[in-house]
Formats: C-alpha cells, sequence, structure tokens
C-alpha cells in the first residue's frame, strides 16, 4: 500500500549530490538554474572537508569514486553522466536493503505511474520479496498471469534464462514486462510440487479491475433473493472508493442482512482508499490504521465515513495474496468490530512508502513509516493469521470450488440467525 505525497523523504540528501555535481561542473546545462541561483544545503553528518574533527561522512570519497571511473574505466565514455548520477542516487536508496525504497529514472517512473493508475503492460502479476525471493503475491483477475496457473506464493526462479536471486522488485518487474504479444518464461517453485515447472506466459496491456459484486444465499451460491451481499475488492486503487460506493447504492435495495467482504490476492493499492472504505463498517472516529515513524511518532488514521454496515454482521475473506491495505482493512475490522478473517495467512507488507517527484520526472519509493493495527500488532512480516484456516487446493480451484467462501458464508449465517 502506498502512501502518495510530495514531502521531504530524502529530497535533502539527493539536494546534496545535486549541488555537489553544480560545484564539480559535470551537471552545469541541466542544472544551469541552480547554479545561477546558488543554495547552501547543510545535511548533518556529511562533509567535504578532510580531516575534520566532527565524525561525518566525507562526501569527497564521492569524487574521488567519481573520477577515478571517468579516468580509469575503459568504457567510461560510453556512460552518460546522468547515468552515473541516477546509479549514484540507487546505491543510497539500495543501502537500506529495504525491498520496497527504490529509485525510478523518468522512464521507469513513467511505467509506476501507468500501474497505479490502472493500466500497464506485461502478465497481470503483482510481485513482492519474500525471505529474499521474488514471489507472486498475487495474479489479477483474468490477466495472462491468472489463466497461465499463477497463484499467490509462487516463487519466481528465474525470467526467461536470468536467475532471480539478487534482483529487487523493480528489476523483476522490468524483465517481465515487454511488448504485448510477446512471451516471457517463468520458473516457477510451489509448495506441494515435487519440481520446479516452467510456465511460458503471452504478455498483454493489463487493465486492473477494481470491483465485483453479487448478492449470494447462505450456501454462497449467486442468487438473486439471497441475503448476503458479497464484495470482492481487487485493489485499493483510486477508482476504489467510488466504485465501492457506486456497489451500495445498487445493492442497498436488496436489503442485505450480512456482508462478506473478499479480499484475497488483493495486493494493496492506496491507504486513503482502504481507511475510505473502512468509514462504511466502523464508527466516526474508529481508529483504522496506526502510522508509527521512525521517531517513534504514531500517527492514526481513523474512520469518518457514514458506518452504514456497522451494525451488519461481516467476515472477511484473506489469504496469502492479501496484502498492505488489505491487511489494514482486515485488520481494523477485526480489532475495533471483532470480525473473523477466514482463510490463509496474509502476506505480511505493513510499511509505509512515499513517493518523492524529482524536477527530471525521476522519482524515490521511500519506506517512512510502520503500520500497526488498532490494537498494535505489526504487520510487516508478520501478516495477519484468519480466525478460521481453510485450504483452498489446486483441485478445488480446477473444480470450480471454495471452501473458504463456504466457511464465510457458514459463520455469516450463524450470526445473523443469532
Amino acid at each position: 500500500m502506498l502512501k502518495f505525497s510530495k514531502k521531504r523523504a530524502l529530497v535533502i540528501l539527493i539536494s546534496v549530490i545535486v549541488f555537489s555535481a553544480l560545484i564539480g561542473g559535470s551537471f552545469y546545462f541541466g542544472y544551469k538554474k541552480g547554479v545561477e541561483n546558488p543554495k547552501v544545503v547543510i545535511v548533518k553528518g556529511v562533509s567535504n572537508i578532510e580531516n575534520s574533527e566532527e565524525k561525518n561522512v566525507d562526501f569527497g570519497l564521492f569524487w574521488d569514486a567519481w573520477k577515478v571511473l571517468k579516468e580509469k574505466y575503459v568504457d567510461a565514455d560510453k556512460i552518460p553522466n546522468q547515468d552515473l548520477l541516477y546509479g549514484a542516487i540507487s546505491g543510497i536508496i539500495g543501502a537500506t536493503e529495504d525491498p520496497y525504497s527504490v529509485f525510478m529514472p523518468p522512464s521507469e517512473a513513467k511505467d509506476f505511474s501507468q500501474e497505479i493508475s490502472g493500466e500497464f503492460g506485461g502478465i497481470g502479476a503483482e510481485i513482492g520479496l519474500r525471505n529474499g525471493q521474488i514471489t507472486v503475491v498475487s495474479p489479477l483477475k483474468n490477466s495472462p498471469a491468472e489463466k497461465a496457473g499463477l497463484k499467490a506464493g509462487d516463487k519466481i526462479l528465474k525470467i526467461d534464462d536470468t536467475i532471480t536471486v539478487g534482483l529487487t522488485t523493480e528489476e523483476a518487474v522490468r524483465k517481465i514486462r515487454g511488448e504485448k504479444g510477446t512471451a516471457v518464461t517463468l520458473t516457477i517453485a510451489r509448495n506441494g510440487w515435487e519440481k520446479q515447472k516452467e510456465i511460458s506466459i503471452i504478455r498483454d496491456i493489463i487493465k486492473i479491475p477494481t470491483l465485483d459484486w453479487k448478492i449470494i444465499n447462505e450456501s454462497g451460491k449467486e442468487d438473486s433473493g439471497g441475503k448476503i451481499l458479497y464484495i470482492q475488492l481487487y485493489n485499493f486503487y483510486e477508482k476504489a472508493p467510488v466504485l465501492f460506493y457506486e456497489a451500495v447504492l445498487q445493492s442497498i435495495f436488496h436489503n442485505p442482512r450480512g456482508i462478506i467482504l473478499d479480499l484475497r490476492n488483493n495486493p494493496g493499492g492506496y491507504l486513503e482508499a482502504s481507511v475510505n472504505i473502512a468509514g462504511w463498517f466502523l464508527n466516526r472516529g474508529d481508529i483504522v490504521v496506526n502510522e508509527k515513524f521512525r521517531s517513534g511518532e504514531t500517527q492514526p488514521f481513523k474512520a469518518s465515513g457514514t458506518g452504514l454496515f456497522k451494525e451488519i454482521p461481516v467476515v472477511v475473506l484473506i489469504n496469502e495474496g492479501s496484502a498492505s491495505a488489505s491487511e489494514i482493512l482486515a485488520g481494523s475490522l477485526r480489532d475495533d468490530r471483532g470480525i473473523k478473517l477466514v482463510g490463509k495467512k496474509s502476506f505480511g507488507k505493513g510499511s509505509v512508502q512515499e513517493i518523492v517527484n524529482f524536477k527530471d520526472d525521476s522519482m524515490v519509493k521511500i519506506t517512512i513509516a510502520h503500520w500497526l493495527t488498532p490494537k498494535g500488532q505489526l504487520i510487516e512480516k508478520n501478516g495477519l493469521t484468519p480466525d478460521y484456516e481453510v485450504d483452498l487446493t489446486e483441485n478445488d480451484f480446477n473444480d470450480k470450488k471454495d471452501p473458504q467462501l463456504e466457511k464465510a458464508a457458514e459463520i455469516l449465517r450463524q450470526e445473523i440467525s443469532q
């Protein structure tokens, strides 16, 4: 789940790099205005002064390395200075060893912006790092990845001929993406398989679905005369709150007596979307999630919606592909209302990323906080353990059975009858 704003994160530190480059003259034309209107930026712990008595990092080492590369590297003339700067910034962010903090040059930043707006090219699978391994968080509905049989939790060992060990998530995404109609072969390891398999997937333009809803009966089957509202949220991107509102307007005429909220294979999205939707189920002022920053400061996000469903029984479905904003919503509903979670343990992505845009259209995605549920549970790397753990096997999937949904309907039936 990403929190998007143009705040502080690393702006000062990056400014030092750019400003130092201006002094050296290597980027004079690109940042001419900065030279004409110089600005001194002071960063604690960074110094260009040799033999400084303070325990500072000597930033002169950066320029020593720059000089060595420019004077001695055999192909130095083939590397644009701008690429050297981007590489330096990537190194700074990479030193955090945080898989969710990354620098993106303009072309990558553009691809990222297209993805979060709801349409991009590729195979249609959300991926992430789990224990250092590139892993499928969730395949998107009706995507090439889903049709090829990828599942949440699949480990991607190779992308075509490239071994994924050591790749960042963004590097893996760039290798998986490609032109519509071309193929990419993923070598997959899955729990329960005796050996790895190669899966070839034809790339396509991916349009990300956001929400489906239907009325079901107490057996979990679609039934216009049923009394259970089933809402499946595929992500928490920018359209989610509006689409949720529209679904509520249409479904309210069925007078549902219970709700099943399906967050399986939902990789997250905007924090604000999750908080907005939580407002339908909670009292105004209830804490949805707490952000804990490096300073120790905690910022609560509170429900401010209508609370239309706050008296209606609800059950939430989660699985290994439920991450980020999904875990925020599921955790808040359980902590604040005692709502039961059914399925499998969630992914455990509970850190807050902030987007910082730079003047050349590059950007940094940087982790600035961790999420805690209203009762203080750290989501990052822990995930949410369901109250009722129910498997959904490959045979169930092939036979179009859904024991997790059936269990949720059973629990809801009991709560409605009380």
